[in-house]
């Protein structure tokens, strides 16, 4: 019998659904609050727990972080059922770890079926575990990610200059050692639109080869690069032999898609000065240096408008609002960030 932990502040609420989940042949746990709820948790180790969001002591939120930092229970399917519906609300749900999200009132069906899924989901992970054992060996294969790069050639690529276009067939997978590149895509109009931003130190152009088809987009370089290539052939080879090279492709993978997501949302909801402001965040975020909490922006605005879904003249005409609100400074065609948590408050 399946394991439910149900952590609800509101008593009727929760003794109904406590209710129907019995009548459903699960074992429920109940629980008043996120602290009381993470001690039973605890406890009974269950195999899913269904959780409030706005509760008196630790909120679901909090119980949430608690259970994802607790080995026995990081792995736990996490339903969080709640009055609140802000789009807000959710994705920081979803960007915490969340497995579903229902809202109430909710239906019998609504609820078994997230929690049927939520189940069979799991089980299928931990059924697909063992597998990694096929990797024993491969992990002390000599042939290793480190090699490849030791062994490739680097090219000199020029600011503005293409590397592989969309619909062509992959033949190598990039390695970016110096400078900036950008993947985009084109509508039929021909209007652009930056959909990845690579720094050095990072690989691009393996979605294509993992799934075996053409280029989803473009790839060309912001800035002056030194890029190396590593064949088709060496990287397959490598990712079916080497358990560690192929999991960090897979997380690369998962990053990627939750950046597009992210993306898509931003350009689908905001505003245009929303727009912007994630735009400029984005970059300031991924290109400053540790110790630089005032990294210049070195993008051209044509490039700035791509990454925020608009038009050049748009942006321009909203960086000048920035610049008189003094959120950022213009430094020539550089931008400078000034106030991050503005700009943070204005996305969010």
């Amino acid at each position: 019998m399946k394991k439910i932990l149900l952590v609800e502040d509101n008593e009727e609420i929760r003794e109904n659904t406590a209710e129907i989940l019995g009548l459903a042949d699960y074992e429920v746990h109940t629980a008043a609050d996120g602290k009381e709820g993470y001690q039973k948790a605890l406890e009974v180790s269950p195999d899913i727990i269904i959780c409030d969001i706005m509760m008196p002591v630790l909120d679901g939120y909090g119980l949430l972080h608690l259970v994802q930092k607790n080995d026995q229970l990081k792995n736990t399917p996490f339903i969080f059922l709640t009055a609140k519906t802000e789009r807000s609300d959710f994705r920081k749900g979803m960007e915490l770890g969340a497995d579903d999200y229902l809202t109430k009132p909710f239906t019998e069906l609504e609820l078994m079926n997230s929690i049927e899924i939520r189940l069979r989901k799991n089980a299928d992970r931990e059924q697909a575990a063992p597998r990694d054992e096929g990797f024993a060996e491969a992990d002390e294969n000599p042939l290793s990610i480190e090699k490849l790069l030791d062994d490739v050639n680097y090219n000199d690529f020029k600011k503005k200059q293409r590397i592989y276009a969309e619909g062509s067939n992959p033949h190598y997978l990039y390695y970016l050692k110096e400078g900036k590149v950008r993947t985009y895509k084109l509508s039929d109009s021909g209007k652009e639109l930056t959909v990845g931003l690579y720094n050095a130190g990072e690989f691009f152009g393996y979605f294509a080869l993992i799934e075996n088809t053409v280029y989803k987009e473009s790839a060309e370089t912001i800035e002056q690069c030194e890029i190396g290539s590593i064949k088709k052939e060496d990287f397959e080879t490598l990712v079916s032999s080497n358990k560690t090279t192929a999991l960090t492709f897979i997380r690369l993978l998962a990053e990627k898609v939750t950046e597009k997501e992210e993306q898509l949302v931003n350009l689908a909801y905001n505003s245009l000065r929303k727009r912007v402001a994630n735009a400029l965040l984005f970059l300031y975020r991924k290109y400053k240096a540790e110790e630089n909490n005032h990294y210049l922006i070195q993008v051209s605005r044509e490039d700035l408008a791509h990454i925020a879904g608009t038009t050049t003249e748009s942006l321009i005409r909203t960086i000048s609002d920035f610049k008189t609100e003094k959120l950022i400074s213009v430094e020539g065609s550089n931008i400078r960030v000034l106030q991050e948590k503005k700009l943070s408050d204005m996305v969010n």
